[in-house]
């Protein structure tokens, strides 16, 4: 699996808009961590096993989201992760959410930096290793797509 872009598909249910049909606006943050989930899963790292396992946790530390077109009760929805920055204890990620019948209409873009930490304190710690050595020796690559989608 490309750990650069990853996709997940979504669709806007009654429970995540408001009166008006168009989707609450903290929930955008919703569809972005379910697929932020979703592309660590499919790299083989479940966030329950990080925890219980590893000792470690990923927590939000920063997000800056950008709302351009809403999206409204059943839509389907496809949304992006893609990493552009892997330090030593935390990620970079640009997301997007696209409608699925027209990839072509942006719907919301995120810039999301997530702190590994320890599980049991919450300070900061090393990314485990096994997936910080898949995202760094391909991390020009990963930048180059996420600048380039």
């Amino acid at each position: 699996m490309n750990p650069a872009l990853f996709t997940w598909p979504l669709r806007v249910y009654y429970e995540d808009t408001d009166v008006s049909g168009v989707v609450y606006h903290a929930n955008y943050l919703k569809f972005f961590e379910r697929a932020r989930t979703e592309w660590l899963r499919g790299m083989g790292y479940s966030q329950e096993a990080l925890r219980h396992e590893v000792q470690v946790a990923f927590t939000v530390s920063h997000v800056e989201v950008a709302f351009r077109v809403p999206a409204r009760l059943d839509d389907e929805l496809i949304a992006s992760v893609a990493v552009t920055e892997c330090r030593r204890a935390s990620l970079t990620l640009a997301q997007e959410l696209r409608l699925a019948q027209d990839a072509t209409r942006l719907l919301a873009t995120a810039q999301v930096r997530v702190a590994c930490v320890d599980a049991l304190q919450f300070k900061p710690c090393g990314l485990p290793a096994g997936l910080r050595e898949r995202l760094v020796p391909r991390l020009p690559e990963l930048a180059r797509q996420a600048t380039t989608q």
